[in-house]
């Protein structure tokens, strides 16, 4: 691979490259206006093109919402979705009859397995100020003989979710919050059961870095991944292996070596992701990612034939409630909130 830890870099979006076995990552950051006072925008919603409302007018898209932003109901099979929210509120729903509302640093990790289906909306709670989102969407794969595995839905409140601050020689602070995976002696929170992260071989990691401006932060090596994926997406950049690397960078890098990433005069927020490369086929058909292409039109059959289950809500996009509360309903009729 050459002496350098930087292999690529590529500017960011709103969908972002990944490697093996991660599959996408998509960074939402809508600037939404005021609320309705029903959870949708304050503002018309003339000049967007409902249900595929992809383009940014005015800081803040639609997605797939009609009236709340958003995504409908939707199915998934053969892989994993990572949910982490920084700013805002997402309500989910899905076909085990779950459903949760989340936010400001809470994590959602659903194995959607042989099926699931679910929502994303994002309700504008408050109408009297403007309802700015921040959050990543990661896909992470099932190896082959795990992509029917029972689906399974999980929440990490971040009153729970583990944390490390790293001080440096200049008493500069580095905050990493730990999604997956271990950060020098700081581990994340189990991954559902079945998730490939579970795996100690697979070296998955998904940390997010805050570091303060001028702060120095060395990231360790990798055990076993070959490479990962560092993405810039807030603050004033950094300095990587002697290069100056712009705020809005994504960069492939070595994962076997050591790198020190060095904030400049602005604060710098920056998604690591790694994991072991599962080197299988990947036939990927939408919302769909298999081995092969008879498991993706089995996939459709079986959608087609059973809805993975059906959707017990009334609405394709539910939301809940004007609250701001986070709860979260399991299937077995279970409440859970954040701890206090």
């Amino acid at each position: 691979m050459g002496s350098s830890p930087l292999l690529a870099r590529f500017s960011l979006d709103l969908h972002w490259p990944t490697t093996d076995p991660f599959l996408f990552c998509a960074h939402h950051h809508d600037r939404y206006p005021k609320g309705d006072g029903a959870l949708a925008p304050a503002a018309p919603l003339t000049g967007r093109e409902l249900g595929q409302d992809f383009a940014g007018k005015d800081g803040w898209r639609m997605y797939h919402g009609q009236r709340v932003p958003g995504f409908p109901q939707h199915p998934h099979r053969g892989f994993e979705t990572i949910t982490i929210v920084k700013r805002g509120f997402c309500d989910h729903a899905d076909s085990l009859g779950a459903k949760a509302r989340f936010g400001a640093g809470d994590v959602q990790w659903v194995t959607a397995g042989r099926g699931i289906v679910h929502s994303e909306m994002f309700p504008l709670l408050r109408v009297d100020a403007d309802n700015p989102l921040e959050l990543f969407q990661l896909w992470l794969n099932l190896p082959r003989a795990h992509k029917m595995v029972e689906p399974c839905f999980t929440m990490q409140w971040r009153e729970q979710v583990p944390t490390r601050t790293v001080t440096d020689d200049a008493g500069r602070r580095t905050v990493v919050t730990v999604v997956a995976g271990t950060f020098d002696d700081t581990r994340a929170l189990a991954p559902p059961p079945h998730s490939y992260a579970t795996k100690p071989e697979s070296d998955v990691a998904v940390w997010l870095l805050s570091l303060e401006a001028g702060a120095r932060v060395r990231v360790p090596r990798a055990l076993v991944a070959r490479e990962r994926a560092l993405y810039l997406y807030g603050g004033g950049g950094a300095q990587l292996a002697g290069e100056r690397i712009a705020n809005g960078t994504g960069l492939r890098l070595r994962a076997d070596v050591e790198v020190e990433l060095v904030a400049g005069p602005e604060p710098c927020e920056a998604l690591l992701l790694q994991g072991a490369p599962l080197g299988e086929p990947v036939v990927q058909y939408g919302p769909f990612v298999m081995s092969t292409t008879g498991e993706i039109e089995a996939a459709f059959r079986d959608y087609r034939a059973t809805r993975f289950g059906g959707w017990p809500f009334d609405d394709d996009d539910p939301v809940h409630g004007l609250s701001p509360r986070r709860f979260a309903r399991h299937p077995d009729g279970r409440e859970e909130h954040p701890p206090d």
